[in-house]
């Protein structure tokens, strides 16, 4: 089955391919590009705790 078979509506809402994920609206990832841009800048220490979230032992991920 391909993705143009396996398409549904949801809520109005398009679901395309496997994942049943709804199409991204019009103007989406401009919206997300607009408002990334008016954050402020991150902290170092901000920064910081990102980069320890994301680096952490894999031991951590089997608990």
């Amino acid at each position: 089955m391909n993705a143009q078979q396996n398409t549904a509506t949801a809520g109005g809402a398009q679901l395309v391919g496997a994942l049943g994920r709804p199409a991204r609206p019009a103007g989406y990832w401009e919206r997300v590009a607009r408002i990334v841009d008016q954050a402020p800048p991150l902290t170092d220490n901000q920064r910081a705790r990102i980069r320890a979230a994301f680096h952490q032992p894999s031991a951590r991920e089997a608990a």
